[in-house]
């Protein structure tokens, strides 16, 4: 399977920036002063040249929402019982969740992806069974996953993504569930980013000050746990991330690999991009990181990034409800510069010189 992802890494291309001066020359014929749409004319012109033409469309989107469970949860690190994981999938699967309300209202199709949570669900029509084992180990006490499970998971996601892209989705959405992953998420952007944990490390569900200090000391101590399995980023998310993270991970840079968009959610699903990145610096130009999350240490990690999310609304609940969102967004800045009259069609006189 190594020679299948170092495959998957080669065929991420850089991409056409040559695009960029037809869409830039069509934008500005728009009836309307130059940029005056601010930040839509900025996600339509990445929005093209990810997809790499000057004519882009986006009729159909899909968001995945990636679950799985995780060992560190017997920390303490959580104001929840590992067993909200599967009862809320459950709820997921009966459209009660705020993802199935939100991605509904984005017109957006929803599949939820079992990496690895620790229960076995029945076939449903709206879930995809991908199970690597049955939850993390706990990452305070070594490594969460061994590097083949690691490796299974990121592949995983990537076939889920190019068959997305096989199946006729413009725009992909990642979103993930499973109780105690914002643990995980932090010990890997301070792994991968330098990022002090203090800084960054947030109250998730809900941790009083006492569980945060606790929180704080779990993943300080898993980040020296697996000093001698992080010497590579590949390492890095094997040892200190999930079975979720991995799967998102791998969906980025299979989306990625077929040219196709995708729209990151908040906290969790930040981490798998930011380990993307560093397997390959060319997703970055294929990724829009749709929100600010409520959940402290994500600006921090934006700033690092060199980042703007699309959106700042507090959020931070997760499942890729600021994805869907952040998706309507991209789908208006195409409308515009689809259905949009131009000073060319329109008889408008344009600006005079």
């Amino acid at each position: 399977m190594i020679h299948q992802f170092q495959s998957l890494l080669h065929s991420i291309r850089p991409v056409d920036m040559s695009l960029g001066s037809s869409v830039q020359a069509r934008l500005d014929d728009l009836t309307k002063p130059r940029g005056s749409l601010g930040r839509l004319e900025e996600i339509l012109m990445k929005y093209a040249i990810a997809t790499g033409t000057a004519d882009p469309v986006l009729l159909r989107k899909k968001v995945f929402c990636f679950a799985a469970d995780h060992g560190v949860a017997a920390e303490g690190v959580s104001a929840f019982p590992a067993e909200v994981t599967p009862q809320m999938v459950y709820n997921m699967l009966g459209g009660g969740a705020a993802i199935n309300v939100l991605s509904r209202h984005a017109g957006a199709d929803l599949e939820v992806v079992d990496m690895g949570v620790n229960h076995d669900f029945a076939a449903h029509p709206m879930l995809r069974i991908c199970k690597v084992r049955h939850g993390s180990s706990n990452m305070a006490l070594g490594p969460a996953m061994s590097v083949e499970e690691a490796l299974l998971a990121v592949m995983t996601g990537a076939s889920i993504a190019i068959e997305a892209r096989e199946q006729g989705y413009h725009l992909l959405a990642t979103g993930e569930l499973g109780i105690a992953n914002t643990t995980p998420a932090t010990a890997l952007y301070s792994a991968l980013l330098g990022l002090p944990v203090e800084e960054i490390t947030g109250r998730g569900t809900g941790l009083d000050d006492r569980g945060l200090r606790h929180k704080v000391d779990v993943i300080k101590r898993a980040i020296v746990v697996n000093r001698g399995n992080t010497s590579t980023p590949f390492e890095t998310l094997a040892a200190l991330g999930g079975f979720e993270i991995a799967g998102i991970c791998g969906f980025i840079l299979g989306a990625a690999s077929v040219g196709t968009p995708v729209v990151v959610d908040g906290f969790i699903s930040s981490s798998a991009a930011v380990a993307a990145m560093k397997l390959s610096g060319r997703v970055s130009d294929y990724l829009f990181f749709s929100h600010l999350s409520n959940e402290q240490g994500h600006r921090a990690v934006m700033r690092s990034l060199g980042a703007v999310p699309i959106l700042d609304l507090d959020l931070r609940l997760g499942e890729g409800t600021g994805a869907a969102l952040a998706m309507q967004v991209v789908e208006a800045s195409v409308k515009i510069y689809r259905e949009m009259a131009t000073f060319s069609s329109a008889s408008v006189s344009g600006k005079n010189s």
